[in-house]
């Protein structure tokens, strides 16, 4: 049973918004969710508050009789709070503990947190760097970042920005092997395997217009991206690698791109953090500074 005050924040934001996905997504909540607060609701007030099919959403009239009634009463009841909610920033403290990616998180995420602390005195970070895709609630953390797919409903997620993949190899190799013009050609040449760290299997090959594809007989095998860069870097082999891994070597000169028609689509990247109740001041505020600073860096850029 939800609380009602919230219920009708979440009508509220439904009765603005075209569906009930655009509405979980302006509250940071599932659609699954958003359709057990209305269907609460409507029990409690014995009316339909939306007329629904399979394409579209439509507000009764009732229900924008009650829209236009808890518009004023949620306004008020934010003001309220608001007008006693003067934090400033050096005020808000205790402890964030935050999961990250190994190389995302210690090249581009580090240098912007430490300079957060900097304005924040008060606040305390438990930085975690790893590739496995923990269940932050199990580990009791608080925001966590990921590179891929995210489908948990139980985390309020922000997919901010996205990473592009090169298939590379270094100028000696591709001078000997010859520029690659097909995925055969690429399957025939020395290459590095990257060791997916939560199935302990080989990362497969995406292409845009071909099945993935499973390296078989690598070069050079790691778990380790940046180890894998370095290999390639060498010219030890070729690799599918995250463009803030390689992009500021194929601006040197140091790796040359193929295949770039069968780049496959980009990747997401995530914030999110657990829904579990209340969300304290400091993890909001380090949320929302994790969103900004990965919505609008440039993780190609060079150094």
């Amino acid at each position: 049973m939800q609380n009602q005050l919230e219920m009708l924040r979440i009508f509220k934001v439904v009765a603005e918004s075209a569906n009930f996905k655009e509405a979980s997504v302006r509250l940071g909540i599932s659609p699954q969710s958003v359709t057990r607060a209305i269907k609460e609701l409507e029990e409690r007030l014995g009316e339909p508050l939306f007329y629904r099919s399979t394409r579209n959403t439509t507000i009764t009239e009732f229900g924008k009789q009650i829209a236009h009634q808890c518009e004023s009463l949620i306004d008020g009841i934010d003001t309220l709070f608001q007008s006693n909610k003067s934090i400033k920033p050096q005020q808000i403290e205790g402890l964030v503990r935050i999961t990250m990616p190994n190389s995302l998180g210690r090249h581009y995420l580090l240098p912007a947190l430490t300079d957060f602390l900097k304005q924040h005195p008060s606040i305390q970070f438990d930085l975690r760097f790893s590739d496995l895709i923990d269940n932050v609630v199990a580990d009791q953390m608080d925001i966590g970042v990921r590179v891929g797919f995210f489908s948990n409903n139980r985390n309020v997620a922000r997919r901010v920005n996205e990473v592009k993949f090169y298939i590379v190899g270094s100028p000696e190799l591709v001078a000997k092997t010859g520029l690659l013009n097909t995925i055969d050609d690429l399957c025939r040449m020395p290459y590095t395997g990257l060791i997916d760290q939560n199935t302990g299997r080989m990362w497969p090959w995406s292409f845009a217009n071909a099945p993935d594809c499973f390296p078989t007989a690598p070069s050079f095998i790691t778990d380790d991206p940046e180890a894998e860069l370095g290999a390639v870097l060498a010219g030890i082999g070729y690799a599918q690698l995250a463009d803030f891994l390689c992009e500021k070597y194929i601006k040197s000169g140091q790796l040359i791109p193929v295949l770039q028609d069968q780049a496959p689509a980009p990747w997401g990247i995530y914030v999110y953090r657990p829904q579990r109740g209340p969300v304290a001041e400091r993890v909001r505020v380090v949320f929302d500074f994790l969103v900004k600073t990965l919505a609008e860096i440039k993780l190609n850029a060079t150094d």
